[in-house]
């Protein structure tokens, strides 16, 4: 029976059944914690480098070249059927609008403030989403925590770009956003098919933008090579291991662990893009990633909510 299956079986889906195979098995070794932390490692180095597009495409471009190759990728992998009923449909248009939105804005806040900065401020949304509607005194404290970083963060010294912060404050705010959207995603549609189709149709949202900030340079040999380098470290990568993590550990500790975000940002920020932070500013990220940690840490036990993954 196994002879006749694999007789019956393309001989070129063979090599790439076997490969994701053995992907898997690669990942399934590595402890959870480390594949979080690579998650967020390619994440930010993938920030750092499209910082560096900005000279040539600017901020629209890059995230024109990061939505359009990493929606490419991700149809490769899924292959997802377009045929969705109106519920699915508006969930798939609406989350894909959604990450545009979120990556325009996180972009043009990149361009105007350190990395770790930018970050910061953006992980102030989905601690927003933990906090919102709660009445229990500690989770004030974890407000009053992440406040005290911000108002750090525009007194910590240095210069700060009130239109990068306002960028990155907009950012933060589809990040909060982007949480229950990514929920209602999950529900109404199955596998990776509704993420791939949404990140299509935020890929169509920004790339006329990208085109027409960018013109011809968008179409460079090197712009492509980088863009999907970008869009691998930044999308691809990180989903694939998050989510492999997440089969093994509960959302709680996958919260705890990626509140180390901010930090690994500024320090991506200061050993590829040479961005030095104030120490003011390393206490203001200190503060953020301290209320993350006790949110998410103390929050009531939901076994049904749904966990956050990085966009």
């Amino acid at each position: 029976m196994v002879t006749a299956h694999v007789e019956r079986t393309p001989r070129r889906v063979l090599p790439r059944a076997f490969a994701a195979v053995s992907a898997r098995r690669a990942l399934g070794s590595v402890p959870p914690p480390a594949l979080v932390l690579a998650g967020i490692v390619s994440v930010q180095v993938g920030a750092a480098l499209a910082k560096e597009l900005f000279t040539v495409i600017g901020a629209t471009g890059a995230v024109s070249l990061r939505l359009g190759f990493a929606a490419v990728v991700l149809l490769l992998i899924w292959r997802p059927s377009f045929r969705l009923d109106r519920r699915a449909l508006v969930t798939v248009i609406a989350y894909g609008a959604l990450l545009a939105a979120m990556n325009l804005t996180f972009y043009q806040a990149i361009s105007r403030l350190p990395l770790g900065l930018a970050v910061t401020v953006e992980f102030l949304g989905p601690l927003t989403v933990a906090l919102v509607g709660s009445r229990r005194w500690l989770d004030a404290v974890w407000a009053i925590l992440a406040g005290g970083g911000v108002v750090l963060l525009t007194a910590g010294g240095g210069v700060i770009s009130w239109s990068g912060l306002v960028f990155a404050l907009l950012a933060a705010l589809c990040w909060g956003l982007y949480i229950p959207m990514g929920a209602a995603l999950g529900a109404r549609t199955s596998g990776g098919g509704g993420l791939a189709l949404g990140m299509t149709f935020g890929a169509v949202l920004a790339m006329p933008i990208g085109i027409v900030q960018s013109g011809a340079a968008l179409f460079h040999p090197m712009a492509l090579l980088a863009g999907l380098g970008v869009a691998l470290l930044s999308s691809v990568v990180p989903y694939s291991v998050e989510l492999e993590a997440l089969r093994k550990i509960p959302p709680r500790v996958f919260g705890v662990l990626m509140s180390m975000e901010p930090a690994v940002a500024a320090i991506a920020g200061l050993i590829v893009l040479h961005q030095d932070l104030r120490p003011g500013q390393w206490a203001a990220i200190a503060l953020v990633i301290a209320a993350s940690v006790g949110a998410t840490y103390t929050a009531p036990r939901t076994p049904s909510a749904p966990a956050d993954i990085t966009p």
